[in-house]
């Protein structure tokens, strides 16, 4: 009988933190998302890409993928791309050099296929940014 309740309270400790988990990815992602928002763009075909600097998961579904220091895009993956969110690397398919909505966001050997571009304005998230910190410094002083 000991072992047959050790074996409930087992299965049931495991699917309370996998519920957890979930709420944990959503509510980080929101923030993320919420960072960036402001300065998402219309949505654009395609855009050059040589290299990428680096990028930011925002859940499942959406990255941020910085192509140099001050150009972004917001790119869109159809379905739950899983792996998206805890991947170290990332990569992005391209077709001589552009990056349109019929590549792909590879990530642990999965294609994740991109529906949706949209641009970041950097310049004017970085001029926000530097007016915020001086707006603490004001505020402290």
């Amino acid at each position: 009988m000991k072992t047959l309740t050790a074996i409930i309270l087992a299965g049931f400790l495991a699917s309370a933190c996998a519920t957890t988990g979930g709420g944990i990815e959503r509510s980080t992602g929101g923030k993320a998302l919420a960072r960036y928002e402001p300065y998402v763009g219309e949505p654009v075909d395609s855009f050059t890409m040589f290299r990428h600097d680096s990028w930011v998961p925002i859940d499942r579904n959406q990255l941020v993928l910085y192509t140099s220091i001050n150009d972004a895009y917001l790119l869109t993956v159809a379905g739950p791309c899983y792996e998206l969110p805890f991947a170290q690397t990332v990569g992005v398919t391209t077709t001589g050099n552009t990056v349109s909505k019929f590549e792909n966001v590879l990530v642990r050997g999965n294609r994740c296929p991109i529906t949706e571009i949209q641009p970041i304005d950097v310049h004017r998230m970085k001029a926000d940014r530097q007016l915020r910190e001086l707006d603490e410094e004001r505020a402290i002083s």
